[in-house]
């Protein structure tokens, strides 16, 4: 679905504007974990997360195939926002985007930083979202869905890199919003012609992908509450669906308490900051570590976007209430 030349192409317009994400062997990580594990680093990206990279080639397409477009309207819980506010800015957009009520107010702010007018509606991304989508047919905005496949060839880069680096890797595990990390990673690997196995990793309480590859068909699931705000998505994405649907090779559940684990392990071991679906890869094999035994794996850690408030409280031992 991604050719090599595609993704490789979309390496060439990321790096363009920002440098590669380290992916390093942290001793001390697979010290506690007894894997050795491999950490991507996309806390490192200028706007603290992986969405960076779709926003740089999904605007770059943008202006190419509607050059007379004036700006974008999308939905976020904040790095799909940070990532489309900065690029649309930089190429002279505007960027109007929703959030829902009581969303990270750092987040928030970043996006306006970024350049981006933001407007709350309603109590998850799921509602911000179809009202962002109603209100760009309203207006004239041109929507941006949170699935794409142009957001997900600039999102591929970063597994792209991580692969090319450390080819050897047995598992690689990528949290589940909407799917474009994960849809990334699978079609890297196959572009890559890997063997790698990808594994998803969702909240307990945000369960749509993996109760959807169980039931073989779209399953929307209630409210969901989880301090790992990029993972609180109740329906899931046909396109993306599709994608790991066939090139994962499990998807794996953790709870908050096990992703505030995972917080405090990134930064006693590797010091840095992972918000919560930033750190929830690692929680994942912290949970299957018996396991992968014996074998190399990666985790995504997709961003460092955490409340200071939050930070605090998971630091101290405690888990956020949402």
């Amino acid at each position: 679905m991604l050719t090599k030349p595609e993704i490789e192409a979309a390496c060439g317009l990321v790096r363009s504007q920002m440098p590669e994400t380290p992916q390093y062997a942290w001793p001390l990580l697979a010290k506690e974990l007894g894997v050795e594990t491999w950490v991507k680093h996309e806390n490192h990206s200028p706007t603290g997360a992986f969405k960076v990279r779709g926003g740089i080639t999904f605007i770059d397409w943008l202006k190419r195939e509607r050059p007379g477009v004036r700006g974008i309207i999308t939905a976020t819980r904040g790095n799909h926002g940070q990532s489309q506010a900065r690029a649309s800015t930089a190429a002279g957009l505007s960027a109007h985007i929703y959030v829902p009520r009581g969303n990270s107010v750092e987040k928030n702010a970043a996006m306006r930083a970024f350049g981006g007018t933001l407007s709350e509606f309603g109590d998850d991304f799921d509602e911000a979202r179809l009202e962002a989508m109603r209100v760009a047919e309203q207006e004239g905005w041109h929507p941006v869905p949170p699935f794409h496949m142009e957001l997900v060839r600039g999102v591929a880069t970063y597994a792209y890199e991580l692969l090319t680096a450390a080819p050897h890797l047995d598992t690689v595990y990528v949290p589940i919003g909407c799917g474009s990390g994960i849809c990334g990673t699978i079609l890297a690997r196959n572009a890559l012609g890997l063997k790698t196995k990808v594994v998803g990793v969702v909240a307990d309480t945000a369960q749509a992908a993996k109760l959807s590859v169980a039931a073989g068909t779209l399953v929307e699931t209630g409210p969901t509450a989880t301090f790992a705000d990029g993972m609180a998505v109740r329906v899931p994405v046909a396109e993306a669906y599709e994608i790991y649907a066939a090139g994962a090779e499990r998807i794996v559940s953790v709870s908050d308490v096990e992703i505030a684990d995972a917080v405090r392990l990134l930064f006693r071991t590797t010091h840095n900051v992972a918000e919560g679906a930033g750190a929830a890869a690692t929680a994942a094999l912290m949970q299957e570590r018996a396991m992968m035994q014996g074998k190399a794996v990666g985790v995504i850690l997709t961003g460092g976007n955490i409340d200071t408030a939050w930070f605090n409280e998971v630091l101290a031992g405690g888990v956020p209430e949402v």
